[in-house]
């Protein structure tokens, strides 16, 4: 078997007991890897009746054909589980180098089950692994904890994926970090970690990957790194703030005051580039096989409240901590962002709460009582970096707000459940459905939620068309036609990009799906053709959709919140979501209800999973 371990490591916390299992390489030609190989196992073990927060969740971190290889944008991994913030569906994918070390110790996947009786840590050393202590690791944040294990085990060559006191916590928008400065972010997974009383896994392996084809895959990377490097240029000289002024200029697609108001240029010439670069850049910290290096290294020495130095704020943390909140204060908003990486918060899901904080501050719903004395005014500052540090502490509002944005809201009670912006539980991230219409369905039809990385059509806007897959030219993004048909064939592959792993990123650069196919090929030897390829990332999304279904979700769910149905840009579209929905159901062969038919389960070799959701 070419581009695969073959093994996936199962560990029962609850019995302290280890195991190996074989995986045949069919599986792998119907899964690829990742998210799909990931839901396959939580689909199987995972039943309705499962609280996200309890032992019987499975927290499956996986890798792909890519990892272990020279193929660009491969230093990648991916966690999933069912979320302890939406109850549904939940993968999330971080960068660094922490996939292919895992991957070299022997292994494709590792799947968590059971709860330690103590802080624990796993360590997966070339196929060899231990259930260590960590009683005495447990309260750090997640950087203390990288550096103190690696000191520990003795090995500075080994990876670190960890969580910091929000996930200890069971704050339901902890994420996971490794490597200092790459983080799977979304869906609360930090918290099923620390639900499990797992602190961190950490791998060392020395294993090679075999390839079927080392000469042309050594002949296609250095192909790809140097046209990826050129075409993704201005992305690599400013990372993700480039698009800050971009975004807000082409389509107003910036969230302002939690989502209510259309302007803040003062801020957006703040916070983006090339201001970002000139005030607080220090250098580019790229994940492993990465040509574009988006990661910035950044240092804030003044003023003295706001010092802080480490992984810098992406244009998502800049957007929600920063114009979604009216904050003009770029180290404002890197501190913030970096109390985010260090107690291991979701920057956007953070973002959003606050935010959300201040509109209830704003409007009478919350007062100074339930703050601990902070004066939630939009525009300050300080109040943003002390909510993050109540968020992750779980101390006054905090505590509410640690719940998530649904349950926050029934918390506050009032207005407060009519003025939240999420889908499905999940906060929308800084992209705005009504600045570009694919947007809007991607979000309401997202398997995990409103997220920009398991789909972002908009990206048609910049010129990165799929026509592998049929989509040879741009939808209109202020008009609703074909706009279901994009984002189906944005997520069928983008959702191929957590299964193979490859960074989305490299598609800036001009990594086309033949590309990714070609790289498949040369790894594995299979010669799949691009119609298996595509109807692979079909059965992927709709294996996703399924356990989503099984979870009680249908066409109620797939909408989105009030405030999205009022432009309040210039350059925003009304939106006109059900013409949208029916027409995507209809492509997808999804009943009018958004449950993927009998016979479209079929086609796409899931009968087991019809036998599930159909008798």
């Amino acid at each position: 078997m070419y581009g695969y371990m073959g093994k996936i490591l199962r560990v029962d916390l609850t019995r302290g007991e280890v195991k190996v299992e074989e995986v045949k390489e069919g599986f792998y030609r119907k899964f690829i890897g990742g998210a799909g190989l990931a839901a396959k196992i939580i689909f199987d073990e995972v039943g309705p009746g499962v609280d996200p927060l309890s032992p019987e969740n499975r927290l499956v971190f996986a890798v792909g054909p890519y990892q272990g290889t020279r193929a660009p944008g491969s230093g990648r991994w991916i966690a999933a589980a069912r979320s302890p913030l939406t109850g549904i569906w939940a993968d999330s994918c971080a960068g660094g180098a922490w996939g292919p070390e895992f991957k070299k110790t022997g292994f494709d996947a590792l799947i968590v089950q059971g709860r330690a009786e103590k802080p624990v840590y796993i360590w997966i050393k070339d196929g060899e692994v231990e259930i260590r202590d960590a009683s005495h690791f447990w309260g750090m944040d997640s950087y203390e904890a990288h550096d103190a294990i690696i000191k520990e085990l003795g090995e500075p060559k080994a990876k670190v994926a960890t969580i910091g006191q929000a996930g200890e916590n069971l704050v339901r928008i902890a994420c996971i970090m490794s490597d200092k400065h790459a983080f799977a972010g979304r869906c609360g997974l930090g918290a099923v970690m620390g639900s499990k009383n797992l602190k961190a896994v950490a791998v060392r392996g020395t294993k090679e990957v075999e390839v079927a084809e080392p000469g042309k895959l050594e002949e296609l990377c250095k192909e790809l790194y140097p046209k990826i490097a050129e075409g993704a240029a201005a992305f690599g000289a400013h990372g993700t703030p480039f698009y800050m002024p971009v975004g807000y200029e082409l389509m107003g697609d910036v969230p302002v005051k939690y989502w209510s108001q259309g302007e803040f240029i003062s801020g957006i010439m703040a916070l983006g580039a090339p201001r970002y670069t000139e005030k607080i850049f220090v250098k580019k910290e790229p994940c492993l096989n990465c040509p574009i290096g988006c990661h910035r290294y950044i240092k804030v020495e003044k003023p003295e409240k706001y010092a802080c130095e480490g992984a810098g704020p992406e244009y998502e943390a800049i957007a929600m901590f920063g114009t979604n909140c009216l904050v003009d204060s770029l180290e404002a908003v890197a501190k913030a962002n970096d109390l985010c990486n260090r107690y291991g918060l979701d920057v956007i899901s953070a973002g959003a709460l606050v935010g959300f904080a201040m509109e209830c501050y704003e409007n009478g719903w919350i007062t100074k009582n339930d703050t601990g004395g902070i004066e939630l005014k939009w525009g300050d500052g300080d109040a943003v970096v002390a909510m993050v540090e109540k968020i992750a502490l779980r101390k006054d509002l905090g505590d509410v707000l640690a719940e998530g944005i649904k349950r926050a809201a029934e918390k506050i009670g009032k207005g407060a459940p009519d003025i939240i912006v999420h889908v499905k539980g999940l906060d929308i991230p800084a992209h705005d459905p009504r600045a570009h219409l694919s947007m809007a369905i991607n979000y309401a039809t997202g398997t995990r939620g409103a997220c920009h990385e398991r789909a972002d059509p908009f990206c048609m806007e910049l010129g990165l068309v799929i026509p592998e897959f049929g989509l040879e030219k741009p939808t209109d993004r202020r008009s609703w036609v074909g706009q279901a048909f994009a984002t189906i064939k944005y997520q069928d592959l983008e959702g191929m990009c957590d299964c193979l792993i490859q960074c989305k990123f490299m598609a800036f650069g001009g990594c086309t799906v033949t590309d990714k196919l070609n790289l498949l090929n040369a790894i594995t030897g299979w010669n799949m053709s691009m119609e298996e390829f595509a109807k692979t990332c079909e059965r992927v999304f709709n294996l996703q959709r399924a356990f989503d279904v099984r979870m009680g979700v249908s066409r109620k769910d797939d909408t989105l919140p009030y405030k999205m149905f009022k432009p309040v840009h210039p350059k925003h579209s009304l939106i006109a979501l059900e013409p949208m929905l029916n027409e995507y159901y209809k492509l997808r062969g999804w009943d009018p209800d958004g449950k993927p038919t009998r016979e479209k389960l079929v086609e796409l070799g899931l009968e087991d999973v019809a036998r599930v959701l159909y008798g």
